[in-house]
Order: C-alpha cells, then structure tokens, then sequence
C-alpha cells in the first residue's frame, strides 16, 4: 500500500516484507563475517576483549537500524508529479526518470514474476518487480497509471 503522503500528487511503496527480510539477512551474514575479522584481530593482537564488544554491540544496533530504515522509512518506488525513482531494486535499469520520458507502460511476466515495464523514447527500459513492493498489483498499477497520464498531460476521456 502506498504511504500517507502530505502531497497528493506524489505515491511512495515501500520494500515488501519478505524482500526487506533478505536485505537484512544479506546485513547479518556481513556482519558475521566483520565479527570474524574482529575477533581474529583481537586474537592476533592481543586487543582487550572490550574492543571485540563494541563491534558486536556497534554492528547489531547498526543491522537494527539499517532494518527499520530499509523496512519503514525508505521508497522503493517513489511515483511524482515530474516522474519516477526506484531504489534497492536490483536489474531496474534506468531507476529515474521523467513522465514525458515514458513512451510506454505494460506488464509482463517473465520467468512467471509479474513485473511493470515502463519503455523509455530512447529505448532503454525500467522493470518493476510488483513483488518486491508492499503493495496491491492492480493498486500500484492504477496509481503508475494515474501519474503517467498526469505527468504527460493526458485527460481520461
């Protein structure tokens, strides 16, 4: 679902819960591999245990954070007046760009993933995954709708 937004001429979606559970397990395992090199370095050179402690607490609270941010406060798709910006979406392509850039919208689905394609006049291309955002499909869909139309002056009939 969209976020209460103070503008109404603009729609932020955030990161889907499984998809923001990845990101955080990506942030887990570097933070075991930091924990690793610290505690041989402690090992190594004989550093007091404290030091060994302030990475462990420093990188929690910092995978903490990281979690909520990702999770809550960050766009992932962030729908203006003047165009779009996708983030932390991997194989977007082009991740912004002007409404009177877009030469056309569709849907597709390969490999079975329901995606949004927005064509550039220029041939380069932006793919949505709608998976990955903690929205409805036909909601988002109406919405990118709704703001493509807006941004390149086109009235419904």
């Amino acid at each position: 679902m969209a976020a209460a937004n103070p503008d109404p001429q603009t729609s932020d979606y955030r990161l889907a819960p499984a998809f923001a559970a990845r990101f955080v397990g990506v942030l887990l395992v570097v933070l075991a591999v930091l924990l690793v090199v610290a505690t041989v370095l402690v090992a190594l050179l004989r550093l007091p245990f404290v030091v060994l402690l302030v990475v462990v607490v420093l990188g929690v609270v910092g995978v903490l954070v990281a979690a909520v941010v990702v999770a809550q406060r960050v766009a992932v798709v962030h729908l203006g007046q003047d165009g779009y910006r996708v983030r932390l979406i991997r194989g977007a392509g082009v991740t912004e760009a002007r409404w009177r850039e877009v030469a056309e919208a569709g849907t597709a689905s390969p490999g079975g993933i329901p995606v949004v394609v927005l064509r550039l006049s220029d041939g380069r291309t932006t793919t949505i995954p709608v998976q990955a955002l903690a929205a409805d499909r036909e909601e988002f869909v109406r919405d990118l709708q709704r703001h493509l139309q807006d941004g390149q002056g086109l009235r419904p009939l």
